[in-house]
């Protein structure tokens, strides 16, 4: 672990030194090898356990929680911060530094009255998440371990406390350039200074001048669009879109009542408090540009108004580009140099294929899945039967082969629709069985499909029940932002 010198001595405005409090029976719920690997651990250990469940020191941590501001479903929050994270510093890995931070590990200057604490089902459920993304090569921050305790917490009734390990590459977030800008704590100065530091940080390649600046809201800007377009292809939702959960590295942060898609809905809604949907899953493209304006906004006093917004203005090419690559993978279709206006017929393409899914409430992941075992060249698919409109699919499918064309090697162009669509996601009825087996002391169906998620794209044929459309109590889960 070291400590990031920069940070400390010149953005002290930023952070609170706080030290986090020891859990009760500390033990290991959950671990990632695959992210130990990033930070050089070879294998849990007791020492390592008593280190991140509070109950001692880390040799070379630093401790401190960040302070920002943040615009919440629309309206500003002037202060917000970490309020149940504690940052220890950096751990460097074979492939670079990773900040380690414990979610969950008590009261901060910011827990605004909380108890800093997380409970277990939502500390299993980040664990799950970043590395399920992971996997699925979505940019993400990643879960080292889960560490249960037998310490109470009350939320709705009682529950365990429990400390989830994440890795991230920054925790640098929009609403940390917001803080300086509307208030008077020495913007534009600090705005600078902390615009410097993540570049010299992050973007080693880019100058502390205006070039460089103007250079890397643009990177911000391709980053975030490419991070939405892979949530739309994959049919992920994350639920809290605001803007201090948005990372300026491009990397999904911050879980709380996250979702895949079962039944494929353009409205749907996976937060219990956002009723109105302006997080729901069609909405997320638009919502990634209303955050970079506002982080634009913020960064107004020290880079001009016309880079801002040229960059922005690149935000939905980035985000038709990447999204059309992936779902050109999807469906298997070349790009076809012949036609000026290929982008537009392939959107219409994909958007009647979602749609035809949509008004036969089919399932999202098990029919793009199924695309796999398609013969491309005949006129009988083996999708048909999953539709209610069979007018409408068999449509569909003509234009689908016409502007695909002949396929040459079948077996090939199958195994490649297996390898960028998934058989398996983290439905989140199968996280909250897992969930209520740990709550029984019984941790194998969560090292069960924790070891499923890790292979989304292989068959694992002994694990097939986790692939199956969830049962009618699993369907659509909405989740609470304690969750």
């Amino acid at each position: 672990m070291r400590l990031k010198q920069d940070f400390f001595e010149q953005l002290s405005e930023f952070y609170s030194q706080v030290f986090p409090l020891g859990i009760s029976n500390p033990h290991w719920l959950a671990w990632s090898q695959d992210a130990a690997d990033l930070i050089g651990i070879k294998q849990p250990s007791d020492e390592l356990l008593q280190g991140l469940s509070g109950n001692a020191q880390v040799d070379g941590a630093s401790y401190y929680a960040q302070v920002y501001s943040g615009h919440q479903f629309g309206g500003y929050s002037p202060q917000l911060g970490d309020g149940r994270s504690i940052i220890l510093g950096e751990a460097l890995g074979p492939q670079g530094a990773w900040d380690v931070a414990l979610k969950g590990a008590g009261p901060t200057p910011y827990s605004r009255h909380g108890d800093g604490r997380a409970v277990m089902r939502s500390a299993v459920r980040e664990f799950l998440i970043s590395e399920a993304l992971h996997h699925l090569h979505i940019p993400t921050t990643r879960a080292l371990a889960v560490i249960g305790s037998d310490l109470p917490v009350w939320r709705e009734t009682q529950e365990t406390a429990a400390i989830t390990v994440r890795l991230a590459k920054s925790h640098i977030r929009f609403g940390h350039f917001e803080y300086f800008c509307h208030s008077e704590r020495g913007a534009p100065a600090k705005l600078k200074q902390l615009l410097d530091f993540t570049i010299r940080q992050h973007y080693p390649g880019l100058s502390c001048d205006a070039a460089g600046y103007k250079a890397w809201f643009t990177q911000v800007v391709s980053d975030t669009a490419k991070m939405i377009a892979h949530w739309q292809a994959i049919g992920f939702a994350h639920g809290v879109m605001n803007t201090d959960n948005m990372s300026i590295l491009g990397d999904t942060f911050d879980f709380g009542p996250f979702a895949f898609l079962d039944t494929f809905k353009e409205d749907f809604i996976c937060n219990h408090s956002d009723p109105e949907g302006r997080y729901a899953f069609g909405q997320q493209p638009g919502i990634g540009l209303w955050n970079l304006q506002r982080l634009a906004q913020a960064l107004s006093p020290i880079i001009a108004s016309d880079d801002l917004i040229a960059s922005l203005n690149q935000y939905q090419v980035e985000l038709v580009e990447h999204y059309l690559l992936l779902m050109r993978g999807k469906l298997g279709l070349m790009i076809s140099e012949t036609e000026a206006d290929q982008d537009e017929h392939d959107l219409a393409l994909i958007g009647g294929f979602t749609g035809l899914m949509e008004r036969n409430q089919l399932d999202h992941t098990n029919t793009w899945r199924r695309f796999g075992q398609l013969d491309p060249n005949s006129n009988q698919s083996s999708l048909r039967d999953n539709f209610v409109d069979l007018n409408g699919f068999d449509t569909w499918y003509q234009v689908y082969q016409a502007r695909l064309g002949k396929v040459d090697d079948v077996g090939l162009w199958q195994s490649e629709r297996n390898r960028v669509n998934p058989k398996y996601i983290l439905r989140n009825y199968l996280a909250q069985e897992a969930i209520i087996a740990v709550e029984q002391g019984d941790l194998k169906p969560l090292q069960q499909l924790q070891h499923v998620l890790q292979k989304p794209f292989d068959e694992q044929v002994e694990f097939e029940n986790m692939a199956k459309r969830p049962p009618d109590w699993g369907q659509g889960l909405i989740m609470s932002c304690s969750s």
